[in-house]
């Protein structure tokens, strides 16, 4: 086992929690993307609550975490991959809490037709989300299975694609009117979102992968 952190044991549990912060985040979002369909505008106004208060907690310790690498003079050689790796995955669950206020706020009228296809693309980018966690977690404690759950990112980021392409393409067939169609069409994007941003990460992580292996 590569370990990044050596004696650093303190440093290494913040980081757990941090992407244990992002890792329920996101399946929060999965849940209230559920609850906004079904419709269930109670239980969607505690997703929203939760979803906001896993994003503060994460956006907490990533600073406490920056904080403590300079201070300490800690893993110096990695420290800026470290910090760039931990602001682009905190990336992904703002992106989740921003598409749930979105709905929020304007509040899309959803054809029931078309509700699994949007909860089929909120669960597709939710398994990215969860597989760039396990990623994550990898590089610094076994960096010889990160591959294999950036494999899984990626596999997930092209489902996402592939769902929303047949989800816009179905909105577009349907005689709702232009303007409804596009606003159809932007929630798509929003809820496709997820997937980009944890496939953004993968990319970087894949890099600094390279990196400590060479």
């Amino acid at each position: 086992m590569t370990l990044l952190f050596g004696r650093t044991r303190a440093l290494e549990a913040q980081i757990d929690q941090l992407l244990d912060a992002i890792s329920e985040g996101c399946l929060v979002f999965e849940q209230g993307i559920a609850d906004y369909l079904r419709p269930d505008p109670e239980q969607f106004e505690k997703r929203l609550a939760a979803i906001g208060e896993y994003e503060h907690k994460a956006d907490e310790l990533r600073r406490e975490i920056e904080t403590r690498l300079y201070r300490e003079s800690l893993i110096p050689d990695h420290r800026g991959d470290v910090l760039g790796l931990l602001e682009n995955i905190d990336n992904v669950i703002d992106e989740a809490k921003k598409t749930l206020w979105q709905f929020a706020v304007e509040r899309p009228e959803i054809p029931a037709e078309l509700g699994p296809g949007y909860l089929d693309l909120a669960r597709a980018g939710t398994q990215a989300a969860q597989h760039l966690v396990s990623a994550v977690r990898a590089f610094f404690r076994d960096i010889t299975i990160v591959p294999d759950h950036i494999h899984k990112v990626y596999f997930y980021e092209r489902e996402a694609d592939k769902l929303a392409d047949r989800l816009k393409r179905r909105i577009f067939s349907m005689d709702v009117g232009l303007a409804r169609q596009i606003h159809l069409r932007y929630f798509c994007l929003h809820v496709e979102n997820i997937s980009d941003r944890a496939e953004d990460v993968a990319d970087r992580l894949s890099i600094y992968t390279i990196k400590r292996t060479i």
